[in-house]
């Protein structure tokens, strides 16, 4: 089984995906607030995939898009705030 997140962009949006064999099973989206931020407003794991870990890898996903351009996060989804109260490691993008 091989599990990959992928990173799609537009000018003012973007989502995370999480395949399994080359099969979408999780998307998280956000769009970009100004020039220094982006806010995660949904993530969503198809039914049979709760408990893989695919939202937390794309966050993980999400918080090294967010180190590498210089960005911070605003979770405003549940899940994703969650996994930041969770992991102190990913608190400096926020």
């Amino acid at each position: 089984m091989k599990t990959e997140v992928k990173l799609e962009l537009t000018e003012k949006n973007g989502c995370f995906k999480a395949t399994i064999d080359g099969k979408t099973e999780a998307k998280m989206t956000f769009v970009f607030a100004g020039n220094d931020k982006i806010i995660i407003d949904q993530a969503e794991v198809n039914p049979g995939n709760n408990g893989k870990g695919l939202g937390k890898k794309m966050v993980e996903q999400a918080v090294l898009f967010a180190r590498a351009k210089n960005l911070k996060i605003i979770p405003l989804c549940p899940f994703a705030k969650s996994v930041f109260d969770k992991t102190k490691e990913f608190r400096d993008v926020l």
